[in-house]
């Protein structure tokens, strides 16, 4: 591409991103119409908005738009939604061309808006050098359209020799202020944060997006509690504002369900081999919330659970330039593990990226 086709590639992808924890359960979208060389409608998508990014930069640049040529992220939809198509819209418009990141992994659309746009007489291109980017900026949409489930992240923040815990005093963190800083920018761009009692019972902990940002909907905080063991005084249920839900099983007593459902908070039994709560039903039942990304933020014993499951779509470790050692500290994993090196779990499509100075995250996805 020319570098000002680069440029408003580039600009419709940073619009998209725009639209993070605002666009949920739809993509994220970014449109930029250029006439003559100049940006003369601009466009993100917003769920509360309703209207599509498209349409936006078609408002926005009225008569100009004939003529002209669209950049955006994700190929224009095909199908009636809670709008109309937005291929139709283009075509009605009179523009002459479309450049687009990727095809819609929506099977409803999955190529049928470029077949309509080109069969309409309108140029189509793609930007393959641009589709990495917005695949991955689009990741959790392409999962859950594909699955029906929200993609899964483990993530933990853990010692360079693998150590989440040490076992006696566990004041102060592993990682340092920045990095804390991104876990909260990645919690924003999820849907759901879950944990487990343990983690809740030791730290007290909150799990909300401390951000600041905008965002559609409150993070659903969601607590494994097999035994409904969850304080009323705990910082979790005294925050309580409609977003807490707790994953238990039927042995849990009604006293303890009935106290949680007087204040609000919502009870759900999910058994599960064991007496434990069922991690699968669990995601299950968050894809019907129309959630489309998780992230486990636990203990070792559920981190293990969660990843002998088969739940876990992605990892995110958070690594510090520190050493605790010993068999007692426990490692991010924990319970019976694998029993042999041919077993062992498989991660692919490896990076890692810096954080702060002497930190690094490893971003990898399950086989």
């Amino acid at each position: 591409m020319t570098p000002d086709k680069s440029r408003y590639m580039q600009e419709a992808l940073e619009l998209a991103y725009q639209g993070r924890a605002l666009a949920s359960p739809n993509p994220m979208v970014g449109a930029v119409l250029v006439n003559d060389g100049v940006a003369v409608g601009r466009g993100f998508h917003t769920y509360g908005g309703v209207k599509h990014a498209e349409i936006l930069a078609l408002e926005q640049a009225g008569e100009r738009s004939r003529g002209s040529t669209l950049f955006i992220n994700l190929e224009p939809c095909c199908h009636q939604g809670r709008t109309p198509p937005c291929t139709d819209a283009l075509i009605a418009a009179g523009i002459a061309r479309v450049v687009a990141a990727m095809e819609d992994p929506n099977p409803q659309v999955g190529g049928a808006g470029f077949e309509r746009l080109a069969a309409a007489g309108i140029a189509v291109e793609r930007a393959p050098e641009f589709e990495p980017q917005a695949r991955r900026l689009n990741e959790a949409f392409g999962h859950f359209i594909r699955t029906g489930r929200p993609l899964v992240t483990l993530k933990t923040a853990l010692t360079l020799d693998g150590k989440i815990s040490a076992p006696d005093d566990n004041t102060g963190w592993i990682t340092s202020e920045r990095a804390r800083a991104h876990v909260q920018q990645v919690r924003h761009d999820h849907d759901a944060i879950l944990t487990g009692i343990g983690t809740v019972l030791a730290d007290d902990c909150l799990l909300t997006d401390r951000t600041g940002l905008p965002r559609r909907l409150p993070l659903l905080r969601v607590v494994v509690d097999s035994q409904l063991r969850l304080p009323l005084s705990s910082k979790m249920v005294r925050s309580f504002q409609q977003d807490l839900v707790v994953a238990t099983t039927s042995a849990a007593g009604d006293q303890r369900r009935e106290a949680l459902a007087a204040l609000g908070i919502s009870v759900l039994t999910f058994d599960g081999p064991g007496g434990r709560v069922d991690l699968d039903a669990v995601v299950r039942w968050l894809g019907e919330q129309q959630k489309t990304s998780l992230i486990v933020e636990a203990g070792a014993k559920l981190n293990w659970a969660a990843l002998e499951a088969g739940v876990v779509d992605k990892v995110l470790f958070y690594y510090a330039p520190k050493i605790l050692g010993g068999t007692e500290s426990l490692p991010l994993a924990a319970g019976p593990g694998r029993r042999s090196r041919s077993s062992a779990i498989v991660l692919h499509d490896l990076r890692t990226f810096p954080v702060a100075p002497d930190e690094f995250v490893v971003e990898a996805y399950v086989k």
